[in-house]
């Protein structure tokens, strides 16, 4: 089973995406920049996880 932090790493990057799109579709830059940061949060707590599930071995 992966690890938390992907999954929640995974479902960041994913709403990142989705804000970001909201904001462009708005004209809202501050929107955007917030989109953007989440998905690099959540590109990062995805690493994370990846290299736990290393770690202890789980290779899925």
């Amino acid at each position: 089973m992966p690890d938390h932090d992907r999954v929640e790493g995974a479902a960041k990057n994913i709403g990142g995406k989705i804000k970001e799109a909201a904001g462009k579709l708005t004209g809202d830059e501050k929107l955007k920049a917030e989109g953007r940061a989440d998905q690099v949060a959540g590109k990062v707590q995805n690493a994370v996880g990846g290299l736990k599930d290393t770690l202890r071995g789980d290779r899925h």
